[in-house]
């Protein structure tokens, strides 16, 4: 293991015991440095894992912080969030993420499996929605990074930021966090399993079956809407 691993889990370590919030600010980064016992190179490579990972975010002058970075409302990605609803997003992902998925089965790296069995872990163990969709916003950008396609990565992005400048929270009323039978649970373990069996057709499938019961569920009044 060398030292640049050795201080990525020390940082996912220090992050899992602080529990901060989406947006909450990490130290500075020399004081951080000596906070987790590690050089300030092998942090920066650390954060750097993270932050493709959609865990943090960070901006010139003004830090790192938790989460994926707020979308700016005068951007073009801010406008058509404005005219779109949960409905019209579900099917652009329904179109886009099975063929991300397929391309992933191909290309994935043991890496890219490795941190989306950690996406699931986060999941499992998520004590409020919040981190759940954290988890799950960083399993589904992964799966788009394992494509190797950086078009398709960067189509995903412009998704998901849509996706999350949307007001998601309104359509959640009834529980504090996912039941430990949320369906999305054992259909992102399939789907997880198809790629490390570099199964394309069945990746592809497995994620349109995922996001379409999403969708059944958003919009049926019946169901505790799931938008993840």
């Amino acid at each position: 293991m060398t030292t640049a691993d050795g201080a990525l889990i020390q940082l996912r370590a220090w992050l899992a015991q602080r529990k901060l919030p989406s947006n909450g600010r990490l130290p500075p980064e020399r004081e951080f440095a000596e906070i987790l016992g590690v050089s300030r190179g092998d942090l920066r490579k650390a954060l750097a894992t993270l932050e493709r990972n959609g865990e943090l975010w960070r901006q010139v002058g003004k830090g790192t912080f938790i989460g994926t970075k707020p979308v700016d409302e005068l951007s073009v990605v801010g406008k058509v969030a404005d005219q779109s609803n949960p409905l019209e997003v579900m099917n652009a992902r329904i179109i886009i993420e099975p063929i991300i998925c397929q391309q992933a089965a191909i290309n994935a790296a043991s890496m890219h499996i490795d941190e989306l069995n950690r996406c699931m872990v986060a999941q499992r163990a998520a004590q409020s929605w919040r981190q759940y969709e954290n988890a799950d916003n960083r399993l589904h950008r992964i799966i788009a990074i394992a494509s190797g396609n950086i078009v398709l990565l960067a189509l995903f992005d412009q998704l998901n930021a849509i996706r999350r400048a949307v007001v998601w929270g309104r359509l959640r009323q009834h529980s504090d966090a996912p039941p430990t039978n949320h369906h999305s649970f054992s259909q992102h373990e399939k789907i997880i399993a198809s790629i490390a069996q570099r199964d394309p057709e069945l990746s592809a499938l497995l994620m349109r079956e995922h996001l379409e019961e999403v969708r059944h569920n958003l919009i049926n009044p019946g169901k505790i809407a799931s938008i993840v």
